[in-house]
């Protein structure tokens, strides 16, 4: 149930992280054309555009901490026998939950301080940058939740990308 769940939110999180992208590259390009061919632009298309992309990189955090593809440190655990990387695996899970519940109480506080402040030229509440920590924060909670449910029933994590491989390989 939960890795169905999972599934469903990374792909919300690509689709939303898609539309981010061609907003942001729309804006840009017209930006950059309006500029350069009329002597003019869209004041609001800069700011729009970095609020966009910290949504794109939280977004991205999500995506990518679904498919396992975050840095990690395994050298030790790997050398363990299978019940220590077991109880590596929990218990790494269970400090990235705390981790996670942290970012997510302070992103929360800073999003709701926020909602008051406006952005100077676009006139958006500057919590809505904010929320996107939010959003990342309950995503990656659940990409860890999923995990963790996976190793307490003794399922094989998810094996990260091979960055090195060729494509089509």
């Amino acid at each position: 149930m939960i890795h169905r769940l999972v599934g469903a939110a990374v792909r919300v999180a690509e689709g939303l992280l898609a539309l981010a992208l061609a907003g942001m590259i729309v804006m840009v390009f017209a930006n950059v054309v309006l500029r350069y061919a009329f002597d003019s632009g869209i004041t609001v298309s800069e700011e729009l555009s970095r609020f966009l992309f910290v949504w794109v990189t939280f977004l991205g955090a999500v995506i990518v901490m679904g498919q396992g593809g975050h840095l990690g440190f395994d050298l030790v655990a790997r050398a363990l026998p299978r019940a220590g990387q077991r109880a590596c695996r929990i218990l790494s899970d269970l400090l990235m939950l705390l981790c996670c519940g942290v970012f997510l109480r302070g992103a929360w506080t800073q999003t709701l301080l926020n909602l008051d402040n406006l952005a100077p030229v676009s006139g958006l509440p500057l919590g809505w940058a904010y929320a996107a920590a939010v959003v990342a924060g309950v995503g990656l909670g659940l990409v860890i939740l999923a995990d963790l449910i996976a190793a307490l029933r003794g399922q094989n994590p998810p094996a990260p990308p091979d960055v090195l491989a060729e494509p089509g390989a």
